[in-house]
């Protein structure tokens, strides 16, 4: 397991000591949230997150409301990105975390967290990112060294589902969430699931050892879907997207709901939101965050490759669509 802790340090390019073994990307999230909260560079009880976060942050967030903190959303600029002024302007003496996730689940836009990181360390602000999305497809050094921790998780990268890592600067003295916890240094209680971090740390070797050939696979998979659509972009909205294995889009007219299960009857698996939101009527945060509201927030649905997608599948899920439209008079 010591021998996994230095393989993903030297991954990250960080401090072995600062990483931590978790149960995944959620219950990473809530316990850097927690860490850095109990090691604050100043006081104050001001947090700064997006609208836009996975549900994960969200929660957390929710449980610091209840603890006294005060909490500001800030929303996306028509791009899918957070506006580094309106952040700044954000910002008051008493805020003493930023959590901004670094890539969108939803749309795959990637977050300015290098100038955020910048604006933190003038102010004395620690800053957390969820990088659940974007470990083992972007070269993640330079985001974890200008971090204060970060939360990934295994099933993104192709290892086992349950178990994740977090990252946290070491330079910080954080107090257990649980008290008397004795497991990865206090981090978190509970048995370590040795073979699962073993199967996750080669996992994610692998993902870096084929980045950039699974980077060229992905492009195409991503042009190639957007080709076989075009005929049908004015009644298409197609969110623009920083990582190719993601495309968030809305079919005018048409609820999500019914392309999903549309596109499932014809065996492709697509969403309507995060993982975390499935069964929910609420639309996903994303469009929240771009300003979309009412029937039309309820019209998205996400797309995502990997690895084991072909370029017919791609070809026969963009004729899928067409024909939804076609059937429902989008």
């Amino acid at each position: 397991m010591e021998t996994c802790r230095k393989e993903f340090a030297q991954m990250l390019g960080v401090q072995t000591e600062g990483i931590y073994f978790t149960g995944g990307g959620s219950e990473g999230n809530f316990l850097a949230i927690h860490a850095l909260l109990s090691s604050p560079l100043k006081k104050g009880k001001h947090i700064i997150t997006s609208i836009a976060e996975h549900a994960s942050i969200h929660s957390t967030l929710e449980k610091c409301k209840q603890d006294g903190y005060e909490v500001t959303a800030l929303p996306y600029d028509q791009d899918g990105h957070i506006n580094v002024e309106k952040l700044k302007d954000a910002i008051r003496e008493e805020t003493v975390l930023i959590t901004i996730q670094h890539g969108n689940a939803e749309i795959g836009t990637i977050q300015p967290i290098i100038e955020i990181s910048k604006l933190c360390r003038e102010k004395d602000i620690l800053l957390h990112s969820d990088c659940v999305q974007t470990f083992g497809k972007l070269d993640m050094q330079e985001i974890a060294q200008s971090v204060d921790s970060l939360a990934i998780s295994g099933h993104k990268f192709y290892g086992p589902k349950g178990v994740g890592a977090v990252y946290v600067h070491p330079r910080l003295h954080w107090h257990p969430f649980y008290p008397n916890t004795t497991h990865e240094k206090g981090f978190r209680p509970g048995t370590v699931n040795v073979p699962g971090i073993a199967a996750m740390t080669l996992a994610a070797q692998k993902a870096i050892a084929n980045f950039e050939e699974q980077q060229e696979h992905l492009i195409k998979l991503h042009d190639l879907f957007l080709r076989t659509i075009k005929d049908k972009a004015t009644q298409m909205k197609v969110y623009p997207s920083d990582l190719p294995s993601i495309i968030g889009l809305r079919i005018k007219g048409i609820e999500g709901q019914l392309a999903m299960l549309e596109c499932n009857r014809k065996g492709y698996a697509i969403s309507t939101g995060s993982a975390c939101q499935v069964g929910s009527q609420a639309p996903a945060k994303t469009m929240t965050a771009l300003g979309v509201t009412g029937k039309a927030a309820k019209e998205f649905i996400r797309i995502s490759f990997g690895k084991n997608t072909k370029v017919e599948d791609v070809q026969q899920l963009g004729e899928t669509l067409i024909k939804i439209i076609a059937d429902h008079g989008g």
